[in-house]
């Protein structure tokens, strides 16, 4: 399957231990000379903080609030009127706009978020945007450090200008997605999510699972292809389509394919109910064909024990060991071929070692130590 020419993949985190041990051991004396701070986090106007349902970029957001509130930071969160953090809001637009439908409005309430950040920005000791391209703006306008995460693609043709010579920090969510930019001096975060108490089962059933957006990119419909090919049911938990792109996918392409297979729809599932139906499945299908710049699916799958299946694209091989955490592939016959060796997994070293690998404290741990750097307080590079 074909998919964005890439640079030549980043080596994953387990196969340079060393330089993991030095990198992290440096991240913890960054923290140690960082006191405590006042630190605005700047989500995106499209959900609440955190989400009651799909939102990866503001899942992330809500768990660097409290865990670094837990480490004595004052946090202040500039996001949607009805986020429900517990740090101290700045409301940026009465509703999150895409459960409403109102996605088109989101360029202005862009706006809005940068412009209630400029007007405040003297009250703060740093600020972490996690706008995309927009907090580059920030960068440029401000005498306050600023730190940007980039949650999405940056492989876009017009990605290079904009981001060759940014100011402030600029952090990539895994090596291959900074990998799209090699010009730049990225700081590499993995994401972090609390999982330790997502559900578990010794024995699952007998289905495969989907979960994500009803895009081409996601590849649901690829999924169904998986699942009639090696006689397993599937269960899909995808929200609305949000765009007509999507409506027409899932109209032309993706019941089509399902029609007259073992395909349930699970519609837009909260946290615990994905949990469970994560546990209760055989194994997680991911064949996107696109560079996915980390994807929490996976850590969310693995936390559950669940093997994760999917293309080697983006940041995924960082994440799945192909082998022990489940399969990646080349193509989807190579998946249909390899998924019978899901069965001789130990699903509770899955569970273990992605929870040690994607915490949130290890997430922050390196957040502290990108934002000492930006305050010249250690070298975290």
């Amino acid at each position: 399957m074909p998919r964005p020419a890439r640079n030549a993949p980043p080596a994953a985190p387990w196969d340079d231990a060393p330089d993991m041990v030095t990198q992290e051991a440096t991240r913890a004396e960054a923290a140690r000379r960082l006191g405590p701070l006042r630190i605005a986090q700047v989500a995106p106007p499209l959900e609440a903080v955190p989400p009651g349902g799909y939102g990866g970029t503001e899942r992330i957001v809500d768990e660097l609030l409290r865990e670094l509130e837990r480490r004595g930071h004052e946090v202040t969160l500039f996001a949607s009127a009805d986020s429900t953090a517990t740090s101290r809001l700045v409301p940026t637009v009465e509703r999150a706009l895409r459960p409403l439908g109102r996605v088109d409005d989101g360029p202005a309430y862009m706006i809005a978020t940068l412009d209630a950040v400029l007007r405040r920005a003297s009250s703060f000791d740093l600020i972490h945007a996690h706008l995309e391209f927009a907090g580059l703006v920030l960068a440029r306008a401000l005498s306050v450090p600023v730190v940007n995460t980039f949650h999405g693609r940056i492989d876009q043709p017009w990605a290079s200008a904009l981001l060759t010579d940014a100011p402030g920090a600029l952090v990539a969510i895994s090596r291959d997605q900074a990998s799209a930019q090699p010009q730049v001096a990225w700081d590499v975060v993995h994401n972090g999510l609390s999982l330790t108490d997502a559900p578990f089962r010794e024995h699952p059933g007998e289905a495969l699972c989907f979960v994500g957006r009803m895009a081409s990119e996601k590849g649901p419909a690829d999924a169904v292809r998986i699942a009639k090919a090696v006689g397993r049911p599937l269960r899909v938990a995808s929200k609305e389509p949000a765009t007509p792109d999507e409506s027409a996918y899932y109209a032309d392409v993706f019941l089509p394919e399902a029609r007259g297979a073992d395909v349930e729809e699970l519609g837009e599932l909260n946290g615990a109910d994905r949990d469970e139906l994560f546990a209760a499945s055989y194994a997680t299908l991911m064949p996107a064909d696109w560079p996915e710049p980390f994807g929490l699916v996976a850590i969310e799958s693995l936390a559950c024990g669940t093997p994760v299946v999917a293309l080697r694209a983006g940041g995924l091989p960082e994440i799945v060991r192909d082998g022990l955490d489940g399969l990646l592939g080349d193509d989807l016959d190579d998946l249909v071929r390899r998924l019978p060796e899901v069965a001789a997994m130990d699903r509770r070293a899955i569970r273990a070692s992605v929870l040690d690998r994607f915490s949130p404290q290890r997430m922050v741990d390196g957040y502290e130590a990108v934002y000492a750097a930006r305050l010249g307080l250690a070298a975290a590079r």
